[in-house]
């Protein structure tokens, strides 16, 4: 069974509850709580996630910055950072070369389960992806042509079955003029993740992605409940 993770970018802090055991690579009966801890700096919000072992940071980039992709024409028929700055990306067709992708549904995105060809990228560094935060090309992420942004997904190098959990946040891979096959790729990590399966040297292996569940709970909520439980 497949599980979804979609966990929209936000400025408050939460508590997040997954039944996904990330330490065992297993889905259990009982509850994974990930605190989420917010910092405000300059007024740049950085949201901070861990799941088991991992850890994500979500950083809004200065709307200034260039993409990690300049190739996305636009997204929901708007300008690609006028799209950014209305929040209309986690599931908006966008347009490429003239094509346009149509994302899953956060619905269809539960059942996501597909194996293929996955790349790495890095070099993009102080730039901005498709959902308006920093690229970090040594943390947990991912570009996805199709899922929601952001999305958490399991990816297992099935060369080496070695599996971590990264966070998806950006779009691509998308065909190059260089190396047109380059679009057939399922899946781009950034540098950080593909060190951590082992590929940053080959440049791409052959993996499966699939979408894991987390259940978001706000913080202000836990708070309160745990509040009234001590009355």
């Amino acid at each position: 069974m497949v599980y979804v993770a979609a966990i929209a970018y936000s400025s408050g802090c939460s508590i997040i509850t997954a039944p996904y055991d990330a330490a065992k690579d297993a889905v259990k009966g009982g509850v994974w709580v990930v605190k989420t801890t917010c910092q405000v700096t300059a007024g740049t919000t950085k949201v901070i996630y861990k799941i088991g072992e991992y850890t994500y940071e979500a950083v809004k980039a200065p709307i200034s910055w260039a993409l990690t992709h300049p190739e996305i024409e636009s997204i929901d028929g708007l300008a690609v950072k006028e799209a950014i700055l209305k929040d209309r990306v986690k599931t908006a067709p966008y347009v490429v070369g003239g094509k346009q992708y149509v994302p899953m549904s956060a619905e269809e995105a539960n059942h996501y389960k597909e194996e293929g060809i996955a790349s790495w990228y890095g070099y993009e560094s102080g730039r901005m992806t498709a959902n308006g935060e920093v690229f970090n090309p040594s943390g947990l992420s991912a570009a996805h042509k199709f899922l929601p942004i952001p999305t958490f997904v399991k990816v297992t190098n099935l060369e080496n079955r070695k599996s971590i959990i990264v966070r998806v946040n950006d779009r691509g891979p998308f065909p190059s003029k260089q190396n047109t096959r380059s679009g057939e790729r399922i899946i781009d990590l950034s540098m950080g993740a593909a060190k951590k399966l082992e590929f940053y040297g080959k440049g791409v292996a052959r993996v499966r992605v699939e979408t894991i569940q987390v259940k978001e709970e706000s913080a202000l909520r836990n708070a309160n409940e745990l509040s009234a439980n001590r009355q």
